[in-house]
């Protein structure tokens, strides 16, 4: 079974990503090699304003139609340094806001999409965090999360399990986490779903409430 963490803060998340930010610009390639063609067929028909939660380096905007409006936010001003540099010449209009996820400064149905990536793993309070994407999005626009998560393969998921507190400590994330359960939890209504990669990778389609 996962690992129950101990309680991290905002301010232990910020702290990680100060240290990490000119990692993951460097490691951008690698990601977008391993998660690409999952982000394209998830995003790829995303429609209006889309406000991407956890922006980090702004890597979803490039699988977006040209013809959206990009918004990320991030905690981490470092990691958005980084992302105003990786965006500078995207085909997007994109706006760029540091903002705490659980407390969106958006007024509601703000937005024809939501989309976050591999960033529920590190929200303090998860549930809250999907609440407020549901907030902003305009009752009949789609949320789309794309989130890693335990193994559906045996020995991979323990082994995940049995490194899931060094993982915590050292990066701020709940990598043995279980996405689709975290969205039951909260007020969105999952639309559809699916796995990949030794069930690792999950791709969700949900709603506001």
């Amino acid at each position: 079974m996962p690992t129950r963490h101990r309680r991290h803060t905002l301010a232990d998340v910020k702290e990680t990503y100060r240290e990490q930010a000119t990692t993951m610009a460097k490691m951008d390639w690698l990601n977008r090699a391993f998660t690409g063609r999952y982000r394209r067929v998830l995003f790829g028909d995303a429609t209006g304003r889309v406000l991407d939660v956890g922006c980090g380096v702004g890597t979803n905007a490039q699988y977006l139609d040209r013809a959206t409006e990009y918004v990320g936010i991030d905690i981490s001003d470092a990691v958005l340094i980084e992302a105003s540099q990786h965006l500078d010449e995207s085909p997007q209009e994109t706006t760029l806001y540091e903002m705490d996820a659980q407390d969106l400064d958006f007024p509601n149905d703000s937005f024809d999409t939501v989309i976050s990536s591999l960033s529920t793993c590190t929200f303090p309070d998860r549930v809250e965090a999907l609440s407020e994407m549901g907030r902003v999005c305009a009752p009949d626009g789609r949320i789309l999360l794309l989130e890693h998560g335990r193994s559906s393969v045996g020995p991979i998921a323990r082994f995940q399990d049995w490194r899931a507190d060094a993982h915590f400590e050292k990066h701020s994330c709940r990598w043995n986490q279980e996405p689709l359960a975290v969205v039951t939890e909260s007020p969105l209504t999952t639309i559809e779903s699916s796995s990949a990669f030794f069930g690792m990778i999950t791709a969700i389609e949900a709603r506001p409430a």
